[in-house]
């Protein structure tokens, strides 16, 4: 069973940044990240692909946030620019050891990651 782990969660000021990252414990190929905020739905963020050569973001996000990877850690990240107080969520990295192209559907991840939490201050 793979496990994944997210770090680098937190509280900033609107403006700020955040860097979050999630590191598998298995072999996976695709990833991604989402986001749930109270009262809300999960929502994806973004994805990229096992090559780390395509990626997609939300319109929400695009322009200031950046999925990358590296695959000799196995680590997924998520740089976070410009935050602002809506992008308060639990964010969630999500891994697949089916597909390797970007997936940007909840159903096709396998296994998740426990949760941070990143809270934007007005």
């Amino acid at each position: 069973q793979v496990q994944m782990v997210e770090s680098g969660g937190g509280l900033v000021q609107a403006g700020g940044s955040l860097r979050l990252s999630c590191a598998a414990s298995g072999r996976t190929f695709s990833k991604g990240w989402f986001r749930q905020a109270p009262g809300k739905e999960r929502e994806f963020v973004a994805a990229i692909s096992w090559s780390g050569g395509d990626t997609d973001h939300a319109d929400s996000v695009k322009g200031r946030f950046t999925i990358s990877r590296d695959n000799a850690k196995n680590t997924v990240y998520l740089q976070m620019n410009s935050l602002k107080p809506e992008d308060t969520a639990v964010y969630y990295c999500a891994a697949t050891s089916r597909y390797t192209s970007v997936i940007t559907r909840t159903l096709l991840y396998d296994y998740w990651g426990p949760g941070t939490q990143v809270t934007v201050s007005s």
